[in-house]
């Protein structure tokens, strides 16, 4: 596919991240869910000083809550530990991949040190798609390798 190829050449920096949002690993989870509330922001990042060491997602969030677990204790318990996390430098081609075979919506993203300088969703970098390649995005067929009913033709 043409728009990967393009895509090597694109760092992350470029895609216009979002600061992160950043809190001690011993906040309680009480007082994460409300700054995610006021911030209106889909997950934060879990920081020991400059060291990432967790994220929290809407998808932590519903696990916590359907485990009926106790929101008084710390963000600690109930974050993801050593969270996938892609360099700065890195390519828009290796994040598209990374986030596919991961899984993940969103991703942190860190300097050479390996302090948080962003967050990619893929809400954001479908944007940036669409920005970059438009040509390319609203072309696609909205049914990959469409069969014909009927030969075309005599």
């Amino acid at each position: 596919m043409d728009i990967e190829f393009n895509l090597t050449n694109e760092t992350v920096e470029q895609t216009g991240l979002k600061d992160p949002l950043i809190v001690a690993p011993d906040v309680s989870v009480c007082d994460v869910f409300e700054l995610l509330k006021a911030r209106r922001a889909g997950g934060l990042l879990v920081c020991e000083g400059e060291r990432l060491v967790g994220i929290f997602t809407e998808r932590d969030a519903l696990r916590l809550m359907a485990a009926q677990a106790s929101l008084d204790g710390p963000i600690s318990e109930a974050m993801t530990r050593d969270p996938a996390k892609l360099a700065a430098s890195a390519t828009v081609a290796d994040a598209v991949k990374m986030m596919s075979h991961g899984g993940y919506r969103t991703l942190p993203i860190v300097n050479s040190n390996g302090r948080p300088v962003g967050i990619l969703s893929v809400k954001s970098l479908v944007h940036y798609l669409v920005q970059h390649f438009p040509q390319s995005v609203y072309n696609l067929s909205p049914q990959p390798n469409p069969a014909m009913e009927q030969r075309e033709g005599a």
